[in-house]
């Protein structure tokens, strides 16, 4: 029963062949485009070196979550 409520809401896929390689693609993209950080990770590492500088004991604690 189940089985057949799976093969209705996920019909089977055609030909999932790719017609072209897309690494060529993906590495002109990745020369063309200058790699940027964003404004949200500065801010979130320097709380996290105000962080430490303030409670250098929880070191452990960054570390364990990362």
């Amino acid at each position: 029963m189940t089985e057949d409520w799976l093969r209705e809401a996920l019909p089977p896929v055609g030909d999932a062949e790719l017609s072209r390689d897309l690494w060529a693609d993906m590495t002109r993209r990745m020369v063309q485009r200058p790699q940027r950080v964003a404004w949200l990770d500065w801010a979130l590492a320097g709380l996290a070196a105000a962080w430490l500088a303030l409670f250098p004991e929880a070191i452990g604690s960054l570390l364990y979550h990362l």
